[in-house]
C-alpha cells in the first residue's frame, strides 16, 4: 500500500452523534481517497488506546459508512454516547503493526509511501509523529485548515496559541524531514502558513468541498420559526468569540426594543457551546429582548440543517478570523442569500455573490439583515448574483490532493 490515510479524528470521535466540520473534512478525504485509490488505500490511526497501527480496511469501512448514517439521521440522540455502547467498535478499529511499513521509500515499491493527515489530531506530539513517518518510510501530506490560534490569540482558549504553534512546527518539521508537502484550504491559509516552512516546500491550494446537504423542505414546521410569518436568519458555527456573535445577539436585543415584535425577524443560532463565551451564553439565556426573538441549536443533523437553511432569508457569518467559510458554501449551494465578514478567507468562497460588511460595522449590519428581511434591494442583488457562484467541490479538491500525493511518490 503506498497512500495511507490517517483517520485518527474520525476515531476519537466515536461518541459523538453530530460532526464538527473537521469530522466532515477527514470523512470526505476518506471518501475521496477511496473512490481514487480504491484498494490502494491503505487506513491508519492513532487509537485512543495511544496505540498507532493499521486498521483492517473492513471495519474501517463499516465505521465510516455507521458514522455517516449517525450523522444524516440522528434527531434526538445525547451530546455523547456512552463509553460501554461504543466499547464493541473501540475493539473492532483496534490498530495493527501488520502491513506498517510495506510500500515505504526504500522499501523497493515504486515511488514509495505517502502518508496523509487531514485533521490536526495528535500533531502536537512531534516525536509521534516522525515515529510514524520513519515507521512507514513515508512522506507526509499534511492539510493545513489555518494559523487562527497563532495569529489571533485573543480569540482562542488560554492554552490555544502555544498548542497550535506546536502543531505547525510539526507539520513543517515533518514535511521537512521526509520530503512531504502541504494541502491548504484557501489562498489566505497559504499565505499564513509560508513563513514557516522550509523555501521551496510544495504548497497546494484547494478549497474545501461543499458539503451536499439532503434534500429537503424550507424549515415550516408547526413548532419551528417563520410559522407567524416572521422571516429568520441562521448563524451557523461554534459559539467562540471570534465568530463574532456578541454583535448579532446586541444587534437582536435592539431590534426587540425599536421594532413592533410582529416585525422583529427571529435568529438561529446553530452551533455547539465553544470557549471563552461567559458574554454570549448570557446573553443567550437572561436577555429578556431575545426570548422569542432568538433560538439556540447546539446540535443539527444533517436533515434539520437542510431545511433550516433552505429557509432561511440569510445565512449571517460575521466573523473575526476565518481560515475557510464552509457555512457560506453550504448557504449558497442551497440557493440561501450570505451576509458575511469582508475576509480574504471568505472571499475566496463567496467570490462576488455574498454582501460583505466589516464586522465591527453594526449600523451596516443592521441595515443589511432588515433589507434582507424585507427582501428588498440588496436581497434581489444578491438572489440575481446567486446563479453565477461556482460551487467548490469535493472533487476538484481530491484531484489537487492526488496530484500532490502523484507529485511526492514521483
Amino acid at each position: 500500500m503506498t497512500v495511507i490515510l490517517d483517520i485518527s479524528r474520525l476515531i476519537s470521535r466515536l461518541r459523538y452523534s453530530t460532526p464538527s466540520g473537521v469530522d466532515r473534512v477527514e470523512m470526505a478525504y476518506a471518501r475521496g481517497l477511496l473512490a481514487h485509490y480504491g484498494d490502494d488505500l491503505a487506513f491508519a490511526a492513532v487509537h485512543p488506546s495511544g496505540l498507532y497501527g493499521r486498521l483492517k480496511r473492513d471495519a474501517a469501512r463499516a465505521y465510516l459508512d455507521e458514522l455517516e448514517r449517525r450523522w444524516a439521521s440522528e434527531e434526538d440522540a445525547p451530546r455523547q454516547r456512552s463509553l460501554a455502547s461504543v466499547m464493541p467498535q473501540l475493539a473492532a478499529l483496534l490498530p495493527t503493526s501488520k502491513g506498517v511499513g510495506s510500500g515505504g521509500i526504500g522499501s523497493g515499491a515504486e515511488g514509495g509511501a505517502v502518508y496523509v493527515q487531514a485533521s490536526p489530531h495528535h500533531l502536537t506530539n512531534s516525536a509521534k509523529v516522525h515515529r510514524i513517518l520513519g515507521r512507514e518510510r513515508a512522506r507526509f501530506l499534511c492539510l493545513v485548515h489555518d494559523l487562527i490560534p497563532i495569529e489571533f490569540p485573543e480569540y482562542a482558549r488560554p492554552s490555544g496559541a502555544a498548542l497550535h504553534r506546536r502543531r505547525i512546527e510539526t507539520i513543517a518539521s515533518a514535511i521537512a524531514a521526509s520530503g512531504g508537502a502541504a494541502v491548504v484550504n484557501s489562498a489566505a491559509t497559504g499565505r499564513s502558513l509560508e513563513p514557516w516552512l522550509v523555501p521551496g516546500t510544495p504548497v497546494h491550494v484547494a478549497l474545501l468541498g461543499t458539503e451536499a446537504l439532503p434534500a429537503a423542505l424550507p424549515e415550516k414546521s408547526p413548532d419551528e420559526p417563520n410559522t407567524d410569518g416572521r422571516p429568520y436568519f441562521v448563524c451557523l458555527g461554534t459559539i467562540e468569540p471570534r465568530k463574532n456573535h456578541l454583535l448579532l445577539l446586541h444587534l437582536w436585543r435592539h431590534l426587540a426594543e425599536t421594532l413592533p415584535p410582529g416585525q422583529v425577524p427571529r435568529l438561529i443560532v446553530i452551533g455547539r457551546r465553544g470557549w471563552e463565551n461567559e458574554q454570549i451564553v448570557d446573553m443567550l439565556e437572561r436577555c429578556p429582548g431575545l426570548v422569542g426573538n432568538v433560538e439556540e441549536l447546539g446540535g443539527c443533523p444533517d436533515a434539520r440543517l437542510s431545511a433550516l437553511l433552505r429557509g432561511a432569508r440569510a445565512l449571517l457569518m460575521p466573523s473575526f478570523a476565518e481560515g475557510y467559510g464552509m457555512p457560506v458554501a453550504e448557504a449558497l449551494s442551497v440557493g440561501t442569500p450570505v451576509i458575511a465578514s469582508d475576509l480574504a478567507a471568505l472571499r475566496e468562497v463567496g467570490g462576488a455573490v455574498p454582501d460583505y460588511l466589516d464586522p465591527l460595522d453594526g449600523p451596516g449590519w443592521q441595515a443589511m439583515i432588515l433589507d434582507h428581511a424585507a427582501r428588498g434591494p440588496a436581497h434581489a442583488a444578491q438572489m440575481a448574483r446567486l446563479p453565477g457562484w461556482h460551487n467548490p467541490s469535493w472533487a476538484e479538491h481530491m484531484a489537487i490532493v492526488a496530484k500532490a500525493i502523484e507529485g511526492l511518490r514521483a
